[in-house]
């Protein structure tokens, strides 16, 4: 069952279905800033709740399966939605309710952020929750964007450890999306060293490397969720252009690091702080 038609509109509605960070640097509210700094019109359905700052995550709070459901088909049934961001879930249970309701409503664009370890090192995945993710989840994707650790608990080995060894990784993580379709992995390379870091594109047939500098600041609390969400934001803002996957991505990772160089502007917690997600159109102040 689809949603209903979309009205005649160039602003997409998309929705994040994601955990909330009360400290907003990541999830559902991350997302939101993320969409609307980028054109889009954002949709919320929250699937946990933490107790978080910028320094640890002190409690989870999963919310009854029922209501998830219902929170995902009421938004379905009403708004005509072009992306689904897909974030912190938390349980296996949850994980399998959403992987329900994504493919009844048969949900465009999803791109899937299998969140699992907060910047802090705190859990924000059960361990029972992985093998669903792959088995359920995965088949309603159109991209997943694991980052190196994350790559490796879903393929059950270590992090790979230098771009060959992401080559290898991106090649094994397309393997468990559905082979007979359009599905891509965006396998982000920020766990690497050195001063510079690549990103891998990846969709069965074209291998392609995004290279980036590295920029120095503890600011990074959130920075998954946001390139998560900003590619859900532009994918559907890009479709019927020249590679409009692979635009989407260039312009979400170009936005993100403008908004990482500038989160210096911002004075958020002790620990590792927010991004900046409205530095493009908030004054800036003088230095």
């Amino acid at each position: 069952m689809k949603s209903s038609p979309a009205r005649s509109s160039s602003i997409p509605n998309v929705v994040s279905i994601a955990g909330v960070d009360p400290s907003g640097g990541a999830g559902v509210f991350a997302d939101l800033k993320t969409f609307s700094a980028l054109g889009a019109y954002g949709c919320g359905v929250v699937a946990a709740l933490t107790a978080q700052n910028t320094q640890a995550v002190t409690g989870v709070h999963v919310p009854p399966t029922d209501f998830l459901r219902l929170q995902i088909d009421t938004l379905f049934a009403d708004v005509s939605l072009h992306a689904t961001k897909i974030g912190m879930l938390g349980s296996a249970d949850v994980t399998a309710t959403v992987a329900d309701r994504l493919s009844h409503w048969q949900a465009a664009n999803v791109i899937l952020d299998p969140v699992m370890v907060a910047k802090s090192g705190d859990t924000l995945l059960a361990k029972t929750a992985i093998a669903m993710m792959r088995d359920a989840l995965f088949p309603q994707a159109f991209m997943i964007t694991p980052n190196l650790p994350e790559a490796g608990v879903l393929l059950e080995q270590r992090a790979p450890e230098s771009v060959k060894e992401m080559y290898r990784a991106a090649e094994r993580l397309r393997e468990l999306l559905p082979l007979s379709s359009e599905r891509w992995v965006m396998l982000k390379g920020g766990h690497l060293p050195g001063n510079d870091l690549v990103d891998l594109l990846f969709d069965g047939d074209r291998m392609i490397e995004l290279p980036a500098p590295r920029i120095e600041t503890k600011n990074t609390h959130g920075t998954g969720c946001t390139l998560s969400s900003a590619i859900a934001a532009l994918l559907p803002q890009h479709a019927g252009g020249f590679r409009p996957v692979e635009a989407a991505v260039r312009q979400a990772r170009q936005w993100l690091l403008g908004a990482i160089a500038h989160s210096g502007a911002l004075a958020v917690g002790h620990g590792h702080g927010p991004v900046h997600h409205f530095h493009a159109l908030w004054p800036r102040p003088e230095a």
